[in-house]
């Protein structure tokens, strides 16, 4: 199974390297764990820090839409990048990263088709 954490993220150079880089990249069960960073118009250095902490794919909103448009736009490019599981999670680190195995189990073990935490 393949796993695309996606991270909206508008004028986050503060702590988006620290949110990516607390993703965990190997997961029990997930052939491989990739990160795309939903780009929703920032004006700072957003996209370049996506790059150098390790983001696998940016994609680039052409203006600020909000949250739930740049939500629903990294929906749509992880399933054209092939993600059998997509966990989404913020740029501020309100979420722990740590807990993405544990979120993700159920499906893994095919008791749940959506998991919300």
């Amino acid at each position: 199974m393949k796993l695309i954490v996606q991270i909206p993220a508008l004028n986050e150079e503060e702590t988006l390297a620290t949110a990516i880089r607390a993703i965990p990249r190997k997961i029990p069960g997930v052939v491989r764990v990739e990160v795309l960073v939903i780009d929703d118009g920032s004006t700072d250095r957003t996209v370049e820090v996506a790059r150098e902490a390790g983001a696998d794919h940016i994609l680039k909103m052409a203006s600020n839409v909000g949250l739930a448009r740049a939500f629903t736009a990294g929906i749509e490019e992880a399933l054209a990048l092939d993600a059998d599981i997509i966990v989404n999670t913020d740029a501020d680190n309100q979420y722990d990263a740590r807990d993405i195995p544990a979120l993700i189990q159920p499906i893994l073990d095919r008791e749940a088709q959506i998991v919300v935490g």
